[in-house]
């Protein structure tokens, strides 16, 4: 039996948060539907597994921040095949206390894989959460990616 739409969802995010981008691109469809409608300067849809595999990958040299997933709430709908989940990415600042950056997915699973997904989340607060405000602010003046 396939995983359900929400035991992909959970796989993602925690896939996301733990760093294991080459395990991402699998939860997938090959042809797919992945908007970020708040992406902060706009991003292109990816369409496809392989644009998936090139999004999740980590350039060399770069970390990714510690991050965890909390304050999971998924609603199921009348569609056996959508869910819409609510949570937070949360990041430890060195004073001890953390940064949430909210965050709405509307995902469509089908036969265990993504087939649609739009991915809501905050864009200020991902790049303060991420220590990226001044690039972002810089794409902002530019309109290139941060």
């Amino acid at each position: 039996m396939s995983p359900s739409p929400r035991e992909v969802f959970l796989r993602l995010v925690h896939g996301v948060a733990e760093g294991r981008s080459d395990e991402l691109p699998d939860l997938y469809a090959d042809v797919t539907d992945v908007r970020h409608p708040m992406a902060t300067p706009e991003s292109e849809p990816l369409t496809s597994r392989s644009a998936l595999r090139e999004h999740f990958t980590i350039p060399a040299g770069v970390s990714l921040p510690e991050r965890r997933v909390v304050d999971v709430v998924v609603h199921e709908t009348a569609d056996p095949e959508v869910i819409v989940a609510e949570f937070a990415y949360e990041f430890p600042k060195a004073d001890g206390s953390a940064t949430k950056v909210p965050c709405v997915f509307v995902v469509r699973v089908r036969n265990g894989e993504i087939i649609e997904s739009r991915d809501y989340i905050d864009p200020i607060r991902s790049a303060r959460a991420r220590g990226r405000v001044d690039a972002l602010a810089a794409a902002l003046r530019t309109d290139t990616p941060a």
